[in-house]
């Protein structure tokens, strides 16, 4: 029967990290890391109002501050590369889906969640350098295999504009 459990919990966290690597297919990965600090910024955020820890948030904040700044404008420049002229909506949409899920699991969690996940903030505040940030935020998989990041969309939307490019330069040429 024990056997039987461990087996079972090893094919559910295998079958969740493939949902997971399939939501981010295509990140590079910097780019998974990137996904991984805003997760860790969303994540932190429903700790602070769901857990009443404001103080711990705002220091996170602080400290981290032109990081966590750096990352945002980063991932806007992506949504804005892979969606066009939609990126500031799917942006906003990523965003909300990722608070979303992130609150959807401290519901399911309960009492558990403030402290399962509260212990994230010491963790956080313990590291060395603000460079070591993307290397945790990854270490921790915060973005839920729910919130999708790469879509067929995104995959099409480099490939339109190298065709665009590419007829404009054999018009010019003709």
């Amino acid at each position: 029967m024990r056997r039987l459990l461990l087996c079972m919990t090893a094919l559910a966290t295998f079958a969740a990290q493939q949902a997971q690597a399939q939501s981010m297919w295509c990140l590079t990965p910097a780019e998974r890391g990137m996904f991984e600090v805003q997760a860790l910024r969303s994540e932190t955020m429903v700790l602070a109002t769901g857990c009443s820890d404001n103080e711990a948030y705002n220091a996170f904040i602080e400290r981290y501050r032109p990081e966590l700044m750096a990352n945002e404008h980063d991932i806007a420049g992506w949504f804005r590369r892979h969606y066009g002229a939609r990126g500031q909506t799917v942006h906003d949409a990523f965003i909300t889906d990722l608070a979303d899920a992130h609150s959807l699991e401290g519901s399911r969690q309960g009492n558990q969640f403030c402290p399962r996940n509260g212990l994230i903030f010491q963790e956080v505040m313990a590291l060395p350098s603000a460079s070591d940030l993307p290397a945790f935020a990854l270490g921790q998989d915060l973005v839920p295999a729910t919130v999708t990041i790469c879509s067929t969309a995104s995959a099409k939307a480099p490939v339109r504009r190298k065709i665009v490019r590419r007829i404009r330069h054999v018009v010019r040429h003709n």
